[in-house]
């Protein structure tokens, strides 16, 4: 049980609230109102009675205290922490460095995030923003510091779905003409759907020229200056097909190369990396082929929209693309899909009139 007992220092008076925690340790707080120690108390026996009691000492941790520790124990790639670092650093230790943990509201979390709305930024680093204080919050709630995550539930604002552009066979074919001797790199990205980090990491090892078949073992980012290696974003290596009409080409380039060579190196060897292979290489050839405002990410799409109008189904486009569910697949490319339609009532048609 707790208690509520009155204090009158230097002609003041306030409301101290006793209890023991569930080791026995003797804990209290001190309020201004009688009411407020009142309402501690009930919550404090609440608490106790139900298994939910958290240790008030174990809340005073300020969140920018609270964000080493967190970063410490994630396991991310170097990238999405590098990332991540950002974020706090920029837009959240500001408002949040030194607030206890036990201070931080759903209300004042809300606050916050309008405030960065307000100032400019883009929804969609409001929501990523958002996330990683949500994240290091659930945490605390893990660890037995808070109740409950403050920032769940809380309002985002809406970020526009940005309209996805697929290139024709023609377009492709312009674009790795342009792009003269890393042609060949413009049609893989186009035709398998990788991501760039994972053409990069491409080794000579991972082409089965026999079968027709890539493996994506290994991807790259570029944390800081440095070439970082890991798993593909999934984590999961995947196996992709190799149309026959780039094969030659690509066994052309592999002859005389040890097998841990990378398949499309730098110009100077080593990595290539996406910054300078785009200012070097992608962009130009974009201006030359007058496909402005093309990016090498919108060759993954074009890979989808060509597999799926060559009539591959939602589950062969996943396994191409490396994405964790068919369902991911189809909410991201289910426009593309919906010519199915009109084939399927075709198809019924024909088969109901004995066709």
């Amino acid at each position: 049980m707790a208690s509520v007992e009155k204090q009158v220092r230097n002609g003041r008076t306030s409301w101290l609230v006793r209890w023991r925690n569930p080791a026995g340790a003797q804990r209290k707080r001190s309020f201004p109102r009688k009411f407020e120690a009142n309402r501690y108390r009930v919550e404090i026996e609440r608490s106790l009675a139900t298994g939910g009691y958290i240790d008030p000492a174990m809340s005073r941790v300020t969140v920018g205290e609270w964000s080493t520790t967190w970063l410490a124990q994630i396991q991310v790639k170097p990238s999405t922490a590098t990332r991540y670092e950002g974020l706090l650093r920029v837009h959240i230790l500001p408002t949040w460095q030194r607030v206890s943990l036990q201070a931080v509201t759903h209300v004042e979390v809300g606050r916050w995030v309008t405030d960065l709305v307000d100032k400019g930024l883009a929804p969609s680093t409001v929501r990523q923003a958002h996330r990683v204080l949500s994240l290091l919050l659930s945490l605390a709630v893990k660890d037995n510091r808070i109740a409950r995550n403050p920032a769940a539930g809380v309002r985002l604002p809406r970020v526009s779905a940005k309209e996805k552009r697929f290139l024709t066979h023609e377009q492709v074919s312009s674009l790795a003409d342009a792009a003269g001797d890393h042609g060949l790199a413009i049609r893989v990205l186009a035709y398998t759907g990788l991501r760039f980090g994972e053409l990069a990491a491409l080794r000579v090892r991972h082409v089965d020229l026999v079968k027709r078949r890539l493996q994506v073992a290994e991807s790259v980012t570029e944390v800081n200056g440095h070439a970082i290696f890991g798993s593909p974003k999934t984590h999961a290596a995947r196996s992709v097909g190799i149309p026959s009409f780039i094969l030659d080409q690509i066994a052309a380039r592999l002859e005389g190369q040890p097998a841990d060579a990378f398949v499309f190196p730098a110009p100077r060897g080593g990595v290539l990396r996406l910054r300078n292979w785009r200012r070097q290489v992608f962009d130009p050839a974009v201006r030359a082929a007058g496909l402005d405002g093309i990016t090498p990410h919108d060759l993954r799409h074009t890979a989808a929209s060509l597999a799926i109008a060559a009539g591959a189904n939602i589950k062969a486009v996943q396994r191409m693309l490396g994405h964790q569910s068919a369902a991911m697949t189809l909410d991201v490319y289910s426009g593309l899909f919906e010519d199915d339609l009109d084939q399927v009532a075709e198809r019924l048609n024909d088969r109901a009139q004995g066709r």
